[in-house]
């Protein structure tokens, strides 16, 4: 199967935008209240949220095209940007999903290998992620490649203060 991953412009951003709110609704309706997806997506997933994104030299989003067609993203944070760590060392995977069409293709691998990569060429010692508690399939996949649990942040969601656990791997 045929893929391409290159870095988000501004001429994307319609379609990134509309990506992004759909993988987040497929991985988070479960379990979760529909109003607090519903208040997260107008909060985090707006034009004027990515664009503002965009425009921050400390973000890149890197889109997952197969046969022409957006099948997932990821964006990177370096420091300022970062949402914890804040250290010039490190490498932040503020976001990875894929839609659920394209999940069990070893395209979330090919993904995050990629971010590893562009760690490496940065010179970053490590590269870190936050992901829900009760994401055990995100959890069980970022285990299966190297990512271990180092600690742990709340993380505000609608009406409710969930937990996600912070996973990193040494580079």
């Amino acid at each position: 199967m045929p893929y391409l991953i290159r870095k988000a412009n501004y001429a994307d951003l319609n379609s990134l935008v509309e990506m992004a709110r759909t993988s987040f609704v497929e991985a988070f309706t479960e379990g979760n209240k529909t109003e607090n997806v519903n208040a997260y997506l107008e909060e985090a997933f707006t034009e004027e949220q990515f664009t503002e994104e965009l425009e921050n030299p400390a973000s890149i989003f890197f889109l997952l095209e197969v046969d022409g067609d957006l099948a997932g993203y990821a964006k990177v944070n370096f420091v300022p940007a970062q949402t914890d760590l804040h250290d010039n060392s490190s490498l932040e995977v503020a976001r990875l999903y894929l839609l659920e069409k394209y999940i069990g293709m070893g395209l979330g691998k090919v993904l995050l290998n990629h971010t590893i990569n562009f760690a490496k060429l940065n010179r970053k010692k490590y590269l870190w992620l936050g992901v829900w508690e009760k994401n055990k399939r995100a959890i069980k996949f970022y285990e299966k490649h190297g990512l271990s649990i180092f600690s742990s942040h709340p993380f505000p969601f609608g009406d409710e203060l969930q937990t996600d656990f912070l996973m990193k791997i040494a580079l």
